[in-house]
C-alpha cells in the first residue's frame, strides 16, 4: 500500500472511530493503534458524558485483575506532561509492563503488554485528536448530566463512608481482644495483631484514593484551561490573561472541574466574537468550599451583554447548584461571576433512588413530571406505550412510589432542592 493510500485508510479508520458511542471507543482505538504498537489490552482514564472515566479493551483477564485504583495510581505519578512513557501495572498479584500516553488534556492512555512503538509521534497525534474528541463531548453533554453527576457522587461518597465504617468496626473488633491479649500463643496473637493493623491502614489509604480517584487539583484543572484556552484564541486579535487560584492543591471534583471550563470556554469563545473586545481577564480561587470564577472584558457591556452571558452560562451553573451574577466594571466592560460548590448535594432518598435511574428511564421520568400521558411519552421517544409502561413500572420501584403521582412528588422534589 502506497503513503497516499494508507493516510486515507488511517484517516478513515480515526473517523469510524471517533464516530462510534463512546462506549465502543476502546475497540476502535485498540484497532487503529495495533499497527503501531501491538498491545494485550487498552484501557483509557477520561472524562465522558456518562460518567464513567475508565474504559478498556481486549484480554479480559487484564480488566478482571485490574484496579481502578491502582490505574489512577499511576496517572498520579505520571504527572500531566504530556508523552509516552513505560511503566508497570499491577493486575491479578502481578506486575504487568504498559506503555502509558497522556494527552495534552490529561488523559490516560494504557498499552497492557506493548511491544516496540514504530511511530510515536503518530501514536501520541492520534491519541490527542481522541481524547480531546471524548473530552468535547463531556462538554457539550446536556445540564441534566452535570445535575445527575452531582447526586452520583453524594450517593458514592455515602457508599464509601458506609463501607469504610462498617469495616472499620470490624477491624477494630478484632483487634481489641488481640491487643487486650486474650489469645494464649503470643505468636498468633502478635500475627493475627500484625495483619489487622496492616488491613485497617491498607482500607484508609484504599478510602483516600477512591475519594481522589473522581477529583484533580483546582491548579490541574486551571492548567488545562488555559492550554484549551489559548489553543482557540491563537488568532484572535487581543489579549486573554489569566489569573490562577492562589491555593491550588484543594480537590476540585470532575464533574465541577469539567462544568467550570465548559461554561468558561463558551463565554470566553463567544466574546472573541466581539469586535469591540480587545481584552480578556480569568480568574480562578478556591476557597476551599466553592471553585469561584471571574471573567471580565473591555466591551461595551450593558443589558445586552448581560442577558447573553448568563444565557450562555445559567444552564451549566444551576445544573452545579452554583450562582452566577453580572455587573459592569469601571475600566472594563463586563463581569461575570460564578461561584460552584465543592461539595455534592446532601443525599436524600429520592436523590440516590433518582441516580439509580438508567438514562431512558431518566427520560421518560422527565417527561413524566411536565405531565405527558404514556401515548406523548411513547411518540416522543418513539418506542411503544407498553414500553413506557414498563419504564415507568421500574421508576415507581426505584423511587419506592406506590402511585404515578407519587414519583412525580418525588421528581419534582427533586428538581426544586
Amino acid at each position: 500500500m502506497d503513503r497516499a493510500a494508507l493516510s486515507d485508510a488511517l484517516l478513515h479508520q480515526l473517523y469510524e472511530v471517533l464516530a462510534s458511542p463512546l462506549g465502543s471507543i476502546g475497540r476502535g482505538l485498540s484497532e487503529l493503534l495495533t499497527p503501531f504498537v501491538a498491545h494485550s489490552a487498552l484501557v483509557l482514564l477520561t472524562a465522558d458524558v456518562s460518567g464513567g472515566r475508565l474504559q478498556w479493551w481486549g484480554d479480559p483477564t487484564i480488566h478482571q485483575g485490574m484496579s481502578g485504583l491502582a490505574v489512577d495510581r499511576l496517572r498520579s505519578t505520571s504527572g500531566s506532561a504530556e508523552g509516552i512513557r513505560r511503566a508497570f501495572l499491577h493486575i491479578d498479584d502481578a506486575q504487568r509492563p504498559v506503555l502509558q500516553l497522556v494527552a495534552r488534556n490529561g488523559a490516560l492512555l494504557l498499552l497492557v503488554d506493548p511491544g516496540p512503538v514504530s511511530r510515536p509521534r503518530t501514536v501520541t497525534d492520534l491519541w490527542n485528536i481522541v481524547s480531546l474528541h471524548v473530552q468535547e463531548r463531556a462538554d457539550e453533554a446536556a445540564p441534566e448530566y452535570l445535575r445527575h453527576a452531582r447526586s452520583t457522587a453524594g450517593v458514592r461518597l455515602l457508599a464509601l463512608n458506609e463501607i469504610r465504617d462498617e469495616y472499620s468496626a470490624t477491624l477494630e473488633g478484632v483487634l481489641g481482644p488481640l491487643r487486650a491479649g486474650r489469645l494464649s500463643d503470643a505468636s498468633a496473637r502478635e500475627a493475627a495483631l500484625n495483619r489487622s493493623v496492616a488491613g485497617l491502614d491498607r482500607l484508609r489509604a484504599m478510602s483516600g484514593q477512591a475519594r481522589t480517584l473522581a477529583q484533580e487539583t483546582v491548579s490541574v484543572s486551571f492548567a488545562r484551561l488555559k492550554d484549551e484556552l489559548r489553543s482557540a484564541a491563537r488568532y484572535w486579535h487581543g489579549q486573554l490573561e489569566f489569573i490562577g487560584p492562589s491555593c491550588g492543591d484543594h480537590p476540585v471534583p470532575d464533574e465541577v472541574a469539567r462544568g467550570a471550563r465548559a461554561v468558561v470556554q463558551r463565554v470566553i469563545l463567544s466574546r472573541m466574537e466581539c469586535s469591540e473586545v480587545s481584552r480578556m481577564r480569568v480568574q480562578w480561587e478556591c476557597d476551599g468550599t466553592q471553585l469561584l470564577i471571574d471573567l471580565r472584558d473591555d466591551g461595551a457591556g450593558g443589558a445586552a451583554d448581560a442577558e447573553a452571558l448568563l444565557e450562555i452560562a445559567r444552564q451549566r451553573v444551576d445544573a452545579l447548584r452554583g450562582q452566577v451574577s453580572f455587573t459592569e466594571t469601571s475600566g472594563w466592560g463586563a463581569e461575570l461571576s460564578v461561584s460552584l460548590p465543592l461539595d455534592p448535594p446532601p443525599v436524600r432518598p429520592s436523590t440516590a433512588a433518582i441516580a439509580g435511574l438508567r438514562p431512558r428511564e431518566m427520560q421518560v421520568a422527565k417527561l413524566l413530571t411536565a405531565g405527558s400521558r404514556n401515548r406523548t411519552i411513547a411518540h416522543e421517544l418513539g418506542i411503544s406505550e407498553n414500553t413506557v409502561k414498563f419504564h415507568i413500572s421500574r421508576i415507581l420501584r426505584t423511587l419506592n412510589a406506590n402511585s404515578r403521582a407519587e414519583a412525580i412528588a418525588a421528581l419534582l422534589s427533586e428538581q426544586r432542592a
